[in-house]
């Protein structure tokens, strides 16, 4: 073992045992720290038992472990505790020692301590980790952004322990870590990673609520479904573990998935994405409604009672069970493609108003392998970005387009199916909406802004006049020519 370790890691949970081993693994050496060192003692005789892992029972002694420039990994609960943490560091660090945050952070957070730091002389990393357990075992996908200076010193550890997908030649070389961007920028991507997978996983549940509900498919017949899927441009890590889900038998003998209770938990990650496009200005419609699904899935007990007295339609389909189910395919196919135009287009919006320079397409390929919304699909936004950096919307990119184009009457059908049988496909009906609003080329918000000048003289815009000058009408004799300010998102 090296007389100092590359890195210290601070939080012994699973995740941060797993990315500690995943470290050693590849040949760096690791000081473990937990504010319990009895975890620390049983984590050195356990699993780390033999390699090149040490463990420190202080700050001081964890500090004094690390070669210099020392980087410091935190893997503890986001918010306060992160805060702590760093203050406790700091009085024993050295100009241009690094501390990395690898938790579910806030962006604004990341924002905030990579400025606090800066002022002290000491870099900042933010870092969005994915994966989950086995990721940061065998190989997650790092999404670091921050102080840019400290890239060099972590770009080893990081891209050496990170999933790799295949280069040009079919070999597994690539890492699926780059640097993404100045201050919050890594945990941004992070962030909007976490909604896009709350959406997937929102569309692969209403798909299998139509199979079930209104094809009547039993687990087995849903676990084939997903199976063939999963050869086809669907092919993705969830509905790789869909598939084997619906195989998975309980004690009984039954389909387990069927005896869990549908009520379902967040972290918080995807209502952050919503309220950030929000803030600004961006519709990222089909996240909302998934997290939306979410909490509605919470009220169990109400649903229950109003099932009782808010009736629906009968389900009711006599057409083709085969086409049907292939529809739901297109129809899932093109809303995932929906919601990761939304996920671009608000790093693009970020990128504006943070000032980041982010890489689309780097983004896509560090999704490619090691994270929860992995899949073959990423490959095809990075090309997209790679023909036109300056893409305004993945569905303007000829692959795309075509994609949703010829999936677009299966995927009216699938939604208008689900409404007629009254079955909930908030995120399928989201995404045909929101495809429907951008190709519209004449929206009635001319109404909304006469409406709003009306009873608040904000004032609009006039198609035979050039953008930017406003005017006013006083609709109704009383209300003279004074006009309120505009104000837009």
């Amino acid at each position: 073992m090296k007389d100092k370790s590359d890195i210290g890691l601070v939080g012994l949970a699973v995740m941060g045992e797993n990315l500690i081993l995943n470290m050693a693994s590849k040949g760096f050496t690791v000081t473990a720290y937990n504010r319990s060192y009895d975890k620390v003692e049983r984590f050195l005789k356990g699993r780390a038992e033999g390699q090149s892992i040490r463990g420190a029972d202080s700050i001081e002694a964890l500090v004094d472990s690390l070669a210099s420039p020392r980087q410091i990994m935190l893997m503890v609960k986001a918010g306060q505790p992160v805060d702590d943490f760093i203050e406790l560091l700091v009085p024993h660090l050295d100009a241009g020692d690094i501390i990395i945050d690898g938790g579910n952070t806030h962006y604004p957070d990341s924002n905030r301590r990579t400025e606090q730091l800066h002022a002290k002389g000491i870099y900042y990393i933010g870092a969005g980790v994915s994966g989950g357990e086995e990721g940061a075992l065998k190989g997650p996908s790092i999404m670091p952004g921050g102080a840019v200076e400290a890239w060099p010193a972590v770009k080893a550890i990081f891209q050496g322990i990170s999933a790799k997908v295949a280069d040009d030649k079919g070999q597994l070389t690539v890492p699926c870590c780059d640097w993404v961007g100045d201050a919050g920028a890594g945990h941004f991507v992070k962030m909007v990673h976490n909604g896009i997978e709350y959406g997937d996983m929102q569309l692969i549940c209403e798909a299998y609520q139509l199979m079930k509900e209104v094809l009547g498919l039993s687990a087995d017949e849903l676990h084939d479904v997903f199976a063939t899927w999963n050869e086809t441009e669907l092919d993705s890590y969830l509905i790789e573990i869909t598939r084997d889900i619906f195989a998975y038998k309980d004690q009984d003998g039954s389909a387990l998935v069927e005896n869990i209770l549908d009520t379902a938990g967040q972290k918080g990650t995807g209502k952050w994405t919503g309220v950030t496009a929000l803030d600004l200005g961006v519709p990222l419609t089909l996240i909302g409604e998934a997290v939306f699904a979410r909490c509605i899935s919470a009220q169990k007990a109400e649903r229950v009672e109003a099932a009782k007295v808010l009736k629906g339609p009968a389900i009711h389909f006599t057409g083709d069970k085969k086409a049907f189910i292939d529809d739901i395919r297109k129809a899932l196919l093109a809303s995932k493609i929906v919601s990761y135009a939304q996920g671009y287009v608000l790093f693009q919006q970020a990128a504006k108003e943070f000032d980041w320079n982010l890489n689309y397409g780097a983004i896509a390929l560090m999704w490619r392998g090691g994270c929860i919304i992995r899949s073959a699909f990423l490959g095809k936004i990075k090309e997209a970005f790679d023909d036109n950096p300056e893409l305004p919307n993945l569905l303007l990119n000829p692959y795309f387009k075509d994609t949703v184009l010829d999936a677009q009457q299966s995927w009216r059908n699938v939604v208008g199916t689900a409404v007629a049988n009254g079955v909930p496909v908030p995120c399928l009906s989201a995404a045909l909406t929101y495809f429907d609003g951008y190709r519209t080329e004449r929206l009635p918000a001319n109404l909304l802004q006469a409406q709003r000048d009306f009873f608040g003289a904000h004032t609009y815009e006039r198609t035979d006049k050039p953008r930017g000058e406003f005017f006013h009408t006083n609709w109704t004799g009383r209300g003279g020519d004074t006009a309120s300010t505009t104000y837009n998102v």
